[in-house]
């Protein structure tokens, strides 16, 4: 009998060791920290034999097949000991990819904008009456919502990581948001791993599959362009500055009427901008995108059109909290990489007091300077370590203020703001060096700001 060994028991290594005890295989499960109860719970009624706190090596080198969660890297022992071995490493994206039957995937990814694209598209596909289920980075375990069963369709929103563990897995709706810096520090520093990591999303791709892209991303028209014919799909370019032709269809403006029109095939739906509950540039382009994937479904412009107007900010992404004394209180905690905070300061109409720091990895954060030098008139440095921002943006903003924990980030901002303001936390870095992860730095923001309103 073929074993397998799932390293991680975080959300997608449950969910992929119940996937593989339900098809029949010897399962074992190995955390090196600690198993949260709601996953041990189901991981205990499944009767998955596991452990927390360390690895066995012995029970681990003894695979068929392994399953690594996508926060666990290729540096680490453990992965290094399996791959000297020549045991096969897999994403859970590649193994639950196996057992999908009739059913059918749209797979967003992207530096920036996938989890609100997304969401969208899950939203527009739920509400038109499809059998959909979330997963990925977000939703339910995608393994576990195939061992589940009965859905027609997967939304799967994947990481780089994830990606990287994908090698048979094929998107029958493929798409690209965006290829900008970020997670350098696993992809040694090289912008080129991490862009070919990302563009795995087309891999193993045929003529009846769709890929949707950004037309105005110039690293991905380079990589399209480099690859040429080996691009089977058919190609939907989204864009607002460029004019990519493509006989498939595309997302283009109609002009500056705030409108935009999308086409896939023989469907087309025309949506409004300004009736849109998302707003900014950066919303227009994943609407574009949630448009092409669900006409490429099979989705009804009407549908289309009504899901988008109804679709409510993602959380943590833009989010508005409070207006407190005239001062507008934003969380963009989940803008952990210098083009998400672009689009964040390309946003406001607002002074902006803006938050920002954390764990860096390996930021450049010159794209940036434009927009702070026109908006932000002080910049409130939240981390361990601000030395590089405090540089950065000297003589850039006029005030900066070097803070070491939320509660001193909170007084600055409060001292700093003026009624017509905006506090933008956009921070531009992982969270890891003061929270948890990025929701915990936005829900601790939110419940500071409650705070305040209550004085």
């Amino acid at each position: 009998m073929k074993r397998i060994v799932v390293l991680g028991g975080g959300i997608s290594g449950y969910g992929s060791a119940i996937l593989a005890q339900k098809k029949g295989f010897e399962v074992f499960l190995s955390d090196a920290g600690r198993i949260a109860d709601r996953y041990k719970e189901r991981l205990l009624e499944w009767k998955v034999p596991f452990e927390e706190g360390g690895h066995t090596e012995e029970l681990i080198l003894d695979a068929s097949e392994v399953i690594k969660s996508p926060g666990i890297p290729d540096k680490a022992p453990i992965v290094q000991k399996l791959r000297e071995k020549g045991i096969p490493v897999i994403s859970e994206m590649e193994f639950a990819g196996r057992y999908l039957g009739r059913a059918k995937t749209i797979c967003i990814t992207g530096s920036n904008g996938k989890t609100t694209t997304t969401s969208l598209i899950y939203k527009i596909m739920r509400d038109a009456g499809k059998r959909v289920a979330l997963g990925g980075n977000i939703g339910e375990s995608f393994a576990y919502s195939v061992a589940q069963g009965g859905y027609d369709w997967y939304v799967l929103e994947l990481s780089s990581f994830q990606l990287d563990g994908m090698f048979e897995f094929r998107a029958d709706i493929g798409v690209l948001m965006n290829i900008t810096p970020d997670h350098l520090d696993r992809y040694g520093y090289c912008f080129q791993n991490y862009v070919d990591s990302k563009m795995r999303i087309t891999q193993n791709q045929h003529s009846r599959n769709w890929f949707i892209y950004s037309g105005d991303d110039e690293v991905i028209w380079r990589e399209i362009e480099k690859r040429g014919a080996a691009l089977h799909m058919k190609q939907l370019p989204f864009a607002v500055k460029n004019v990519v032709a493509s006989g498939a269809g595309d997302a283009f403006p109609d002009g500056d009427t705030g409108k935009f029109t999308a086409v896939a095939g023989a469907r087309e739906v025309k949506i409004d901008t300004r009736k849109m509950q998302i707003k900014g540039l950066h919303n227009t382009y994943n609407a574009m995108a949630a448009a092409l994937a669900t006409l490429a479904a099979g989705v009804s412009p009407a549908k289309i059109r009504k899901a988008i107007y109804e679709f409510a900010p993602v959380e943590h992404r833009l989010e508005p909290v409070a207006e407190i004394g005239g001062v507008q209180w934003i969380n963009d905690s989940k803008a952990t990489n210098v083009d998400s905070v672009w689009y964040a300061l390309e946003s406001m109409t607002r002074p902006v007091v803006w938050i920002a720091g954390g764990t860096d990895k390996g930021n450049d954060y010159e794209p940036l300077k434009a927009f702070a030098r026109e908006k932000v008139h002080t910049l409130v440095c939240m981390g361990l370590d601000n030395e590089k921002l405090v540089k950065s943006f000297t003589g850039v903003v006029p005030e900066i203020v070097s803070t070491k924990s939320l509660d001193e980030a909170m007084q600055a901002c409060t001292a700093a703001a003026r009624p017509g303001d905006a506090v933008l936390l956009s921070p531009a870095c992982a969270s890891f060096d003061l929270f948890r992860n990025y929701e915990n730095r936005g829900e601790l923001f939110k419940e500071q700001v409650r705070m305040l309103e209550k004085r």
